[in-house]
């Protein structure tokens, strides 16, 4: 029950982080330059790196329904991949409350060598990473479990027969 209420909270505090930002940014609408980053007001109806362009409908969708599968596998998710899950699923409910409420998603964060981006896309990558890292790494021990285990070889049991011993050997007499 503690997993479950930290990753609620997590996952719900995310969410909102990411909203109050936007509409921070949005209703200012300013431009700050830090150098290497700077933060300004960005519309995108599409998918990361500016792909899928005008496609916000099917983005939302998409969105939809890879929350649908994620919650039809919860249940077979193993534990360590639960937080990993729950920053994708924070970042997908951002981007997914900009597509149904405002017909975009803002981006605003702006390293200038990169496509701008928001805090939902951040957790969005970072979850996928971790995953990644969780899947390989479980791999890694369960090839590792399958080498270091001693083989059993199960020998076939034979029934003995009982046989009538012929009548050379003993005093059988019919």
């Amino acid at each position: 029950m503690k997993a479950f209420l930290r990753n609620t909270i997590i996952l719900i505090a995310l969410i909102v982080l990411d909203q109050v930002l936007k509409f921070f940014i949005e209703s200012k609408k300013f431009f700050v330059d830090l150098g290497i980053v700077s933060f300004h007001y960005i519309t995108n109806t599409g998918a990361s790196f500016g792909i899928f362009q005008n496609n916000n409908v099917l983005l939302a969708w998409v969105s939809i329904i890879v929350l649908g599968l994620i919650m039809l596998l919860a249940d077979k998710m193993k534990k360590q991949h639960a937080l990993p899950v729950v920053l994708i699923v924070a970042g997908i409910i951002g981007n997914l409350i900009d597509r149904v409420f405002r017909g975009f998603v803002v981006d605003f964060i702006d390293f200038k060598f990169w496509p701008v981006f928001n805090i939902a896309d951040s957790v969005i990558c970072i979850g996928v990473i971790w995953l990644a890292i969780v899947i390989i790494i479980d791999d890694i021990k369960d090839s590792k479990k399958k080498e270091n285990k001693p083989i059993k070889l199960k020998a076939k049991k034979h029934k003995k027969k009982k046989v009538r011993p012929s009548p050379i050997e003993s005093n059988y007499n019919p």
